[in-house]
C-alpha cells in the first residue's frame, strides 16, 4: 500500500527475473500496467502480461486505480487530471525515475496518453488495448458507457442476469462497480475532465501499439488515432470484443513482444508465455 497524491494505492511490483532486453542503449524501461475503469482491476494485467514482462527483463509495476480493487476510495477526485497525478505521484513514491513503457487496458491507456502528453520525454512506448487518447469523442463514449452502467446495475435482477450470462465473478465485480458508482462522483467527473490539447497529444512521439477487437465499437476510433499519432501501429483481432486482453492473452502478448522488438529496439521475442 503506497501513499500517492493524498490517497493510498494498492501496488504490485515485480522485479525482473530475466536478463535485460537487448538492443536498446540506456536503461531498461519500467513497464507500468494500468487497468480499465469501473469494472476492472490490476488483476487483468497480473494474469496476462505482468510475469512475462518481468521474465523478459522489465521492472514491472501494477496498481489499482483510486476507487478500484484494494486502493482507497475517496468520494471525489476522478477527473483525468487526478488519475494522471496519481500515476506521477506513485512513480515518484516508488523512485521509478527512468524511461517508462506504459501499457493500458481500456481507459487505462487513456491515462497513459494523458501522462505522456505531460511528460513526453519519460515515455519510451505505449501499448493501448481497446482504447484511445483523451479526445472529446472518446470521452463522449465514456460518458455514454458510464451512464448506461450506472442506470442498469441498481435495477432489480440486473446482477442475477449478469451472473447467469457471465458467471459469479462477473456478477461480483458488477456489484462492486455499482457500489463504487453510488459512493463516488466518478460517473460525473470523468466525462467532464479537462483534456490535453490536440497539440499536446500529437506531440507524443514514442512508438504506440493499439490493439482492438474486431467486434468492438472502440475500433471505430482507430482512424482518428492514426490521424493524431501517425506512428501508431494498429492491430485488429477479428471477432474479439472489448475484453480482448482477457479473452486472447497469448495473442496480445505475442503482438506486444513483437512490437517491442520491431518498433522499440528491445529484443524480447523469447518471452511470450504466461
Amino acid at each position: 500500500m503506497v501513499p500517492a497524491n493524498g490517497i493510498t494505492l494498492h501496488v504490485q511490483r515485480l522485479d525482473p527475473t530475466g536478463p535485460a532486453p537487448g538492443g536498446r542503449t540506456g536503461p531498461t524501461p519500467a513497464a507500468v500496467l494500468i487497468h480499465g475503469m469501473a469494472s476492472d482491476t490490476m488483476a487483468s494485467w497480473y494474469f496476462t502480461m505482468a510475469e512475462p514482462l518481468a521474465r523478459a527483463g522489465f521492472p514491472t509495476v501494477l496498481y489499482d486505480l483510486r476507487g478500484h480493487g484494494r486502493s482507497e476510495r475517496p468520494a471525489t477526485g476522478y477527473a483525468l487530471d487526478d488519475l494522471v497525478d496519481d500515476l506521477a505521484a506513485l512513480l515518484a513514491g516508488l523512485d521509478v525515475t527512468g524511461p517508462l513503457l506504459l501499457l493500458g487496458n481500456s481507459f487505462g491507456a487513456t491515462i497513459a496518453f494523458g501522462y505522456a502528453a505531460r511528460h513526453p520525454d519519460r515515455v519510451a512506448g505505449i501499448v493501448a488495448v481497446e482504447s484511445a487518447p483523451p479526445t472529446p469523442e472518446w470521452m463522449r463514449r465514456v460518458r455514454v458507457r458510464l451512464d448506461r452502467v450506472a442506470a442498469r446495475l441498481p435495477q432489480r435482477g440486473a446482477l442475477a442476469e449478469i451472473g447467469v450470462a457471465r458467471g459469479r465473478v462477473a456478477a461480483r465485480r458488477a456489484a462492486e462497480t455499482g457500489r463504487m458508482l453510488a459512493d463516488t462522483t466518478l460517473a460525473q467527473e470523468l466525462p467532464a475532465s479537462r483534456l490535453p490539447t490536440t497539440e499536446a497529444l500529437a506531440a507524443i512521439g514514442c512508438p504506440v501499439l493499439c490493439v482492438y477487437g474486431g467486434a468492438s465499437a472502440v475500433r471505430e476510433l482507430a482512424p482518428a488515432v492514426r490521424g493524431l499519432l501517425p506512428q501508431a501501429r494498429v492491430v485488429v483481432l477479428p471477432e474479439q470484443r472489448h475484453t480482448v486482453l482477457i479473452d486472447r492473452p497469448e495473442e496480445v502478448r505475442r503482438l506486444v513482444f513483437a512490437w517491442l522488438a520491431e518498433e522499440c529496439s528491445l529484443d524480447v521475442a523469447r518471452s511470450t508465455t504466461a
